[in-house]
């Protein structure tokens, strides 16, 4: 069952009712059949093996909870954790690793034959990178002693797999969400209003400006060789891709925050207008802010040897003065980064993204204390850096990211002209259409940060004109999405 479907508007309208009238005990056991039942439609298959993650994770929380300190206590808190990254690595990374097992031993000279490949078949379950990470983080948390642990096991299951971010996020600690679940759920009529605000405004980035978006996308990065492109088509396919993901990525999350809403859950803010950030790590505190703020507060910080809320932190750097040597910090950034990009897919090219990120943040470390850009510079520079780090995320293979990069530091590649039609003169190959539509996504975006910033800010002390706004916006959005509804188009990071 996917988002931008009306059988997932009839699914949420039913458990949202029912979430409402049925006491606690039978809510609970409600909500967690139900968000069974909406992974099932993807494949009942995998449910056991989300029971495992959920099993051990909470049986070694409540060990690790009522244990002293010492080695027993951090021993099981491990074995835990070997457990979940263990059934991780092998459904996402296991073909992976033995094809590149197979590669290295063919490139030593060893003739392995079939001998590197898997007798069997693995299918990636439906949302396992996102599921391994809340359940983990609980373990962690309680061994951390920052939450205690739960001995009701309906409760903690339906923290894991709780619908509306079972499949895709955002990334939930269970201190942020499992008091929610727990306490008495009433109807709110605010709550509702909000709810299918934030969901029409998810399915209009989806199906509205994603999906028509990606033709263009596919297109580029599908129907040309690097070669035939010319340096600027590069730049307009990586602002076009950067803007299909975010629609589409941001949509998956507005529709996930405001269908919990609709429950009297809410969920933390993913995405805060991250193409106006002004720098790497401004860009990071914007984008996909509940996976940055996870990795930083469960690898990058522990790798520094600091522990997360003990030190002010912005996106993947530690700020100010610390006892952490420079080398531990610029080691650790660059550790998460390559592991961030193996978190997105088994395939170099996410590495590529990864360690493209690490480099901006590392330049931006240097340059950090020197005179400050003005805002609109800063914005200039980091934009377009941010936008091509996309390319070797969406290209088929690691040498067409490299050919794509490359035709950057090709003179030729921005001045040649050919002749489109035997009569136009063109410095450019793509369809003419993405040229048009990467500069007004861009105006839009622009324009719709200008708008929140000062227009809704005034507006929000007239509670009639801020109801007019939200009135022609709905109007403006509603036929739109059922228009260009189409269910078959699946939201990009469920391949994650």
């Amino acid at each position: 069952m996917i988002f931008n479907s009306l059988t997932y508007v009839l699914f949420l309208i039913i458990v949202s009712c029912l979430y409402w009238v049925l006491p606690r005990g039978s809510r609970l056991w409600m909500l967690l059949t139900a968000s069974l039942l909406f992974y099932g439609f993807w494949n009942f298959n995998f449910i056991p093996l989300l029971f495992v993650s959920i099993v051990v994770d909470f049986l070694a929380a409540l060990w690790v909870a009522d244990m002293p300190d010492g080695w027993r206590r951090n021993a099981i808190m491990i074995a835990a954790l070997s457990i979940n990254l263990t059934i991780l690595i092998t459904f996402k990374y296991l073909i992976f690793i033995v094809g590149q097992a197979g590669g290295l031993a063919r490139l030593l000279g060893i003739d392995v034959g079939t001998g590197f490949s898997l007798p069997f078949h693995i299918v990636l379950p439906l949302g396992i990178s996102f599921y391994t990470f809340h359940s983990m983080s609980y373990t962690i948390d309680v061994w951390r002693r920052v939450i205690p642990a739960t001995r009701e096991f309906v409760l903690f299951a339906n923290y894991v797999v709780f619908f509306p971010q079972l499949v895709a996020g955002p990334i939930l600690r269970a201190g942020e969400v499992m008091w929610q679940l727990d306490r008495r759920a009433s109807f709110a009529w605010d709550n509702v209003v909000a709810g299918v605000r934030r969901i029409m405004t998810g399915l209009f980035l989806k199906c509205v400006l994603a999906d028509n978006i990606a033709p263009l996308v596919d297109n580029g990065f599908g129907n040309f060789a690097p070669t035939d492109l010319g340096a600027i088509d590069v730049v307009v396919l990586a602002f076009l891709f950067g803007f299909q993901i975010y629609f589409d990525f941001a949509g998956y999350s507005n529709i996930a925050i405001g269908s919990a809403r609709i429950m009297g859950v809410r969920f933390p803010e993913n995405f805060n207008f991250p193409y106006l950030a002004q720098n790497p790590r401004e860009f990071w505190r914007r984008w996909h802010i509940s996976l940055s703020s996870w990795v930083r507060d469960y690898l990058y910080l522990p790798l520094c040897g600091l522990r997360a809320g003990t030190h002010s932190v912005d996106g993947l750097e530690v700020a100010g003065r610390t006892s952490t040597s420079s080398l531990r910090r610029t080691s650790a950034l660059w550790i998460t980064w390559t592991l961030m990009g193996f978190w997105h897919g088994a395939n170099w090219t996410f590495v590529l993204w990864g360690l493209w990120h690490a480099a901006l943040i590392s330049v931006h470390r240097l340059f950090a204390g020197a005179a400050a850009l003005p805002a609109t510079a800063a914005w200039a520079i980091t934009l377009p850096l941010v936008m091509l780090g996309w390319i070797p995320f969406r290209a088929s293979n690691l040498a067409d990211a490299l050919a794509m990069w490359g035709r950057l530091v090709t003179p030729s590649a921005w001045v040649r002209i050919g002749w489109q039609g035997g009569s136009v003169p063109v410095l450019l190959t793509l369809h003419r259409d993405s040229y048009y539509v990467a500069a007004s996504v861009m105006v839009l975006i622009v324009g719709a940060w200008a708008a929140e910033r000062y227009v809704l800010a005034r507006l929000e002390r007239s509670p009639a004109g801020l109801m007019l706004a939200d009135a022609t916006a709905m109007a403006v959005m509603t036929p739109l999405v059922f228009l260009f509804l189409r269910p078959i188009n699946q939201f990009i990071y469920f391949q994650f």
